[in-house]
């Protein structure tokens, strides 16, 4: 699209910005489900799901269910973000709202995976009332931490389809070069780092929230080389280099 009537682009912004506000909002419910928070608040009740607060199920729908939405959540998140699909979506959708609308179906999938979730409760550890327990939950926190800082580290506005809906060029280095800020100097893949983080330490790991870390975490390595298949197209040589010197997730140095 090279021009937008004034009216459009007021809706334009509209869209964004509701894209925008809608996945705040999920994100930070979803803060509160993997740590199950809303009993520490002590809110209760349909709207305040968690791992292991929610619809009951038998062991085998629980486990088809989860399993079910967490591969609905990663196809989704993996397929759109592909060059072909933003091809074929932008004739349909006006090129300024692909990344919005990317955001909307992500986090649509994500409400869902909420509001679908079956708890499966069997115990697999419990450390919460000890220092151990703090401890995890603090680490668990860091990583939602990492995943927010991450978000900014290139152009917080662009990732989540802001400046497109605004008609605002992108301007930051790592919109025409190759560029390793911050976390991305020890691990390739920081947001994916910080999310896996948040998912694995947790004070209470029952097998329902083993089956959401371990699936999201096959999802993660599934999409990683998704995603560097089309880092490596756009800066070639640099981005090899880069995969040579820096691990994907773990943030230990390679040995020269």
């Amino acid at each position: 699209m090279t021009a937008t009537s004034s009216g459009s682009r007021v809706a334009y912004r509209a869209y964004g910005l509701f894209c925008y506000g809608f996945f705040l909002a999920l994100n930070a419910y979803a803060v509160a489900f993997v740590g199950n928070y809303w009993a520490l608040l002590g809110w209760e009740g349909a709207w305040f799901r968690s791992l292991d607060a929610g619809a009951s199920a038998s062991l085998l729908e629980a486990i088809a269910i989860d399993a079910a939405l967490i591969a609905v959540f990663g196809v989704q998140h993996s397929v759109m973000a592909r060059r072909s699909f933003k091809a074929w979506l932008t004739r349909f959708v006006p090129s300024d709202l692909e990344r919005s609308t990317y955001v909307l179906a992500s986090t649509l999938c994500l409400a869902v995976l909420f509001w679908q979730w079956r708890p499966i409760g069997p115990v697999l550890w419990d450390v919460s009332d000890g220092a151990l327990g703090l401890a995890l939950a603090g680490v668990s926190l860091i990583g939602w931490l990492i995943v927010v800082r991450s978000t900014f580290l290139f152009d917080h506005a662009e990732l989540f389809g802001l400046r497109q809906a605004f008609g605002r060029p992108d301007t930051s280095p790592g919109a025409t070069e190759f560029s390793t800020p911050s976390f991305y100097r020890a691990v390739r893949h920081p947001l994916y780092f910080g999310f896996l983080v948040a998912f694995w330490a947790t004070p209470i790991m029952t097998v329902g929230h083993l089956v959401f870390a371990a699936g999201m975490t096959l999802y993660v390595l599934i999409a990683i080389p998704l995603e560097e298949r089309d880092l490596s197209a756009r800066f070639g040589e640099e981005y090899a280099t880069y995969r040579k010197r820096v691990r994907a997730l773990l943030p230990i140095p390679r040995s020269e």
